[in-house]
């Protein structure tokens, strides 16, 4: 490979001109028609023993040039890339400028390359850092929660009440015809969850187990289903078993029971204590946020849509793959969201434009300050990823690129500058205060 030439266009656009001599050509060439000479029919030939000259006769002189070039193409533009000293961001748009193996190919690439920014101030910024109070009925509300998982059922003998949990069959009807998916046997439901049509739980309480009877409702205007849509319906109800949950009681042995705490008092306080630090965390973030929104504001450069494109591929992939750890697939999930991929993307969008732009301004902010990662640092960071994964450290050294995570350590770096910088203003505030911000 020879570079030609790297011309520099607008809109962090490059163009890369770069030439494969004949001899590399030339065999790329032969190598193709070995390949792929056997797809050709030629009369007179069995299919696949042509000779290439009659192949290159009866398709074109050219036919296995194109192949030669998609061949040569990754290697050798790599090649040129690193010559050429910039960093791609995009997808190459190759061109053939000429290509014959008497004299080799000629090929022309237009990328999009990083793009070089300028950041404006970002020592000295303002920003407010909202802490959350602990409220005594939030620390309550979470003991709440603690009893109510830790509560069993026991079978009801009387009357179903609301906030039961009933076993039943039912089948529904319209017009006196069953409809598709409004039977079930043995199902479970939570009286008054509000899982079912308005007014079916209701008219489940003050029936016992072993009754049967009719539930009467009206399907909703908008219902999901437009056959039933604004339809009365009939339910035909066999109840089988119902059960109420029996809460411990909220006392020290409950403490003993659920936590390492050995009295109740202990227990809460534990809880306030965990409430608190995660406030201050969430507003430690936000703050974070809010600063970087501050510097990327007054970002100067042009950032091809390349880069944007690129992150919103792996957000979706990064998506794509936490689903696939509960077991669903994507097409899946945006047919049951209703959604297509295109508006999938589209909800992704904002994200990925901030995310870019953070990252170019405190790699400039990285480069405005000499910003290093320690071997020590590295060291740990490679430490971390092994646990992580739980791989030999050595491995994840043979894996990582160096020169990439002492990046994001640097870049990391630079944004606890950043925070270190700044002039915060410390303002405690209750929930409904968020509420109404």
């Amino acid at each position: 490979m020879k570079l030609i030439s790297c011309e520099k266009l607008e809109k962090s656009m490059a163009e890369l001109q770069f030439s494969v001599d004949a001899e590399a050509f030339k065999a790329a060439v032969s190598a193709a028609f070995k390949r792929e000479g056997k797809k050709y029919n030629v009369p007179g030939f069995r299919k696949g023993k042509a000779p290439r000259a009659m192949i290159e006769k009866m398709y074109g002189a050219d036919i296995f040039h194109y192949d030669a070039v998609n061949d040569l193409f990754p290697e050798n533009y790599e090649a040129a890339v690193k010559e050429a000293g910039i960093e791609p961001v995009g997808r190459p748009d190759p061109e053939v400028v000429s290509m014959s193996e008497a004299e080799g190919a000629v090929l022309k690439v237009k990328v999009a390359v990083k793009p070089e920014v300028a950041v404006g101030e970002y020592t000295g910024l303002k920003a407010t850092k909202k802490v959350k109070t602990v409220e005594a009925e939030a620390i309550e509300a979470e003991v709440k929660r603690m009893q109510d998982r830790n509560s069993r059922l026991l079978t009801r003998e009387g009357k179903a009440e609301d906030g039961d949990t009933v076993d039943l069959d039912f089948e529904g009807f319209v017009d006196g015809t069953a409809f598709e998916g409004g039977k079930a046997e043995h199902y479970s439901l939570v009286l008054g969850s509000n899982s079912f049509i308005p007014g079916f739980e209701a008219q489940v309480v003050g029936h016992a187990a072993g009754e049967e009877f009719d539930v009467n409702v009206k399907f909703p205007e908008e219902y999901q289903a437009a056959e039933l849509a604004g339809k009365d319906a009939t339910f035909k109800i066999k109840l089988h078993e119902v059960k109420y949950k029996e809460l411990p009681p909220l006392d020290d042995d409950f403490a003993k029971d659920v936590s390492e705490y050995d009295t109740l008092d202990e227990l809460k306080d534990s809880i306030r204590k965990g409430m608190e630090a995660n406030n201050e965390k969430q507003a430690d973030q936000q703050v974070e946020s809010d600063l970087i929104d501050l510097i990327i504001s007054e970002l100067k450069g042009e950032i091809p849509q390349a880069m944007f494109d690129s992150r919103v591929d792996e957000l979706v992939q990064d998506f794509e793959y936490r689903l696939s750890q509960q077991g669903l697939k994507l097409d899946m999930y945006l047919q049951y969201m209703n959604m297509t991929m295109e508006q999938m993307r589209a909800q992704f969008a904002e994200q990925a434009e901030k995310q870019v732009k953070t990252r170019l301004a405190m790699e400039a902010i990285v480069a405005k300050e000499a910003i290093q990662a320690t071997e020590e640092e590295f060291d740990a960071e490679v430490k971390r990823i092994a646990e992580a994964y739980k791989m030999e450290e050595e491995k994840v050294r043979g894996i990582v690129n160096a020169d990439a995570v002492k990046l994001d350590l640097a870049v990391n770096k630079a944004i606890d500058l950043v925070k270190e910088k700044a002039e915060i203003a410390v303002e405690q505030i209750k929930a409904e205060e968020e509420k109404k911000d």
